[in-house]
């Protein structure tokens, strides 16, 4: 009879190649994924690990291998829905091919303080990193600094240079400035991100090309900080002003700010202006009116990120991505004139 101490036991690997019928070596030859083990050997030794619930002994792989099979992620925006569902997206990937994650959030965007970061993820053996930091600063920086550490970013401007991951956030910007063209509207403001941030100007350069190609009017922007707080500023603000029937926000938490202070104006959402945000926050389709929005996949950009960046580290070709395709998300916040 097996005592709690055998039952407690993790499998090693000798218990997987007791399984599978092949040597310790053949299976420690299948983890680190060798060419010369047949397909029907690395099936059934697969299948073991499965049966097994086997885990591999990270710390010592490192020692063999020189990797330590975990990535390290630099975020400017933790905390926020778009980089925090990125990052699950992140995780989730790196989990499925036997990766861990160490995540440090920037205090600031100043280069000493990249600098001090990237540093230490360094220390941390990271095999490599992923950039969630969306100030035209960070990247200066990143390009400026010497070292071999493979990094990818999610660089949220339409485009990729091979290292870096987007959400075409400049159509998804045209797409929503269109959809308030198509409802009748000329006068469209817009309540803008701020600047150095790589989004904010691709989100204002959608809404100028729509109005451009539509030959209508564009009013100076109105620069925010991205806060819901900020957008109830505002449209407390704006209900003073009648020289305009909609408003383009370059993010759903300013956009929802609008709304309400809009409500306390007593300006109302459609009837009187229409508003539209970008994003797609679980609270869009919740608040009253519904914001109209414009969806992008942040889970979907972690997961891309993960496959560029491993395939840096394995000296493979990378997958070649395009910019993510975004959606719009039509609600009642904005009706026709």
């Amino acid at each position: 009879m097996s005592t709690s101490s055998e039952r407690a036991r993790l499998p090693s690997i000798r218990d997987v190649a007791r399984l599978a019928g092949v040597s310790h070596q053949t299976v420690s030859r299948v983890l680190n994924d060798h060419p010369s083990i047949r397909p029907e050997t690395k099936a059934k030794v697969l299948d073991a690990i499965a049966v097994l619930d086997y885990r591999p002994n990270l710390a010592a792989r490192a020692l063999v291998t020189s990797k330590s099979n975990m990535l390290g992620i630099l975020s400017a925006t933790i905390g926020e829905f778009g980089p925090t569902s990125s990052i699950a997206g992140i995780e989730d990937a790196a989990r499925e091919e036997g990766y861990s994650v160490s995540t440090l959030n920037l205090p600031s965007t100043t280069p000493e303080a990249i600098g001090n970061a990237v540093r230490q993820l360094e220390r941390e053996q990271v095999d490599g990193i992923v950039v969630l930091a969306p100030q035209v600063r960070v990247f200066h920086v990143l390009r400026g600094m010497s070292g071999a550490m493979p990094f990818v970013t999610l660089q949220t401007a339409s485009g990729s240079d091979g290292v870096s991951l987007s959400a075409d956030q400049v159509a998804g910007a045209k797409a929503a400035t269109e959809h308030l063209i198509s409802l009748g509207h000329s006068d469209i403001l817009h309540l803008a991100g701020p600047q150095d941030w790589i989004e904010a100007e691709s989100r204002m350069r959608g809404y100028l090309d729509a109005l451009r190609d539509a030959d209508l009017p564009t009013f100076p922007p109105i620069r925010g900080d991205w806060t819901a707080d900020f957008g109830y500023f505002a449209g407390k603000e704006l209900s003073h002003r009648r020289d305009f029937t909609a408003v383009f926000a370059a993010n759903d938490l300013m956009a929802i700010g609008l709304l309400h202070g809009f409500r306390d104006a007593g300006v109302r959402v459609p009837h009187d202006v229409s508003v539209i945000g970008f994003d797609d926050i679980p609270v869009a389709a919740h608040v009253a009116p519904t914001l109209s929005t414009v969806h992008q996949d942040f889970p979907e950009l972690g997961r891309r990120a993960v496959r560029i960046l491993l395939a840096q580290i394995r000296g493979e070709d990378q997958p070649a991505f395009g910019a993510l395709q975004t959606l719009l998300r039509a609600r009642e916040s904005a009706a026709a004139r």
